[in-house]
């Protein structure tokens, strides 16, 4: 099985570049990798994205756990900051978003205090922020799983796999 992602660049304005601005989006440039592993991957028509973190620049806009430090709206907020990482990273792979043919998968790691199980209240968010962007196109299979502890503290952890 062969692994790649292209790399292209083109300053064309795009459909999805039209809706991010209608919806005064901007993606950020894809997080680098923190550790030994690549951030996103192509295989076939599948594009995945290694967990991504509500980073802006190199610092985390927000740590802790949900239920404890942090509160639900806190929660989502990370969960949108993470998708859009995860959109970087695409976008980094494939140069534009237009070649989304569906969003396929959401996997939403939340940090969670005991008791915590609102988990799917804070994956919410980047479900209705990948919809908003694409619409029907961004409509997903996903998973939230409450997890004890995240790398550097952060609250949510975002996969993302596309189609294209």
């Amino acid at each position: 099985m062969r692994f790649r992602c292209l790399k292209q660049k083109d300053d064309r304005m795009t459909a999805i570049d039209d809706r991010l601005r209608e919806l005064n989006i901007e993606i950020p440039a894809a997080p680098p990798a923190v550790g030994f592993y690549v951030p996103v991957l192509q295989t076939g028509n599948l594009i995945m994205t290694s967990g991504q973190l509500p980073l802006v620049g190199k610092e985390l806009a927000f740590k802790g756990k949900l239920g404890r430090e942090l509160h639900d709206a806190e929660g989502q907020n990370a969960a949108r900051l993470a998708t859009l990482n995860a959109l970087a990273q695409v976008k980094a792979c494939i140069g534009d978003l237009d070649k989304i043919k569906r969003v396929v998968r959401l996997e939403g790691y939340i940090q969670s205090a005991d008791g915590y199980n609102d988990q799917a209240i804070v994956l919410n968010a980047a479900s209705e922020l990948l919809v908003d962007i694409f619409g029907d196109m961004g409509k997903h299979t996903r998973v939230a799983v409450g997890v004890s502890e995240l790398p550097l503290d952060s609250p949510v952890e975002i996969s993302l796999w596309v189609e294209v």
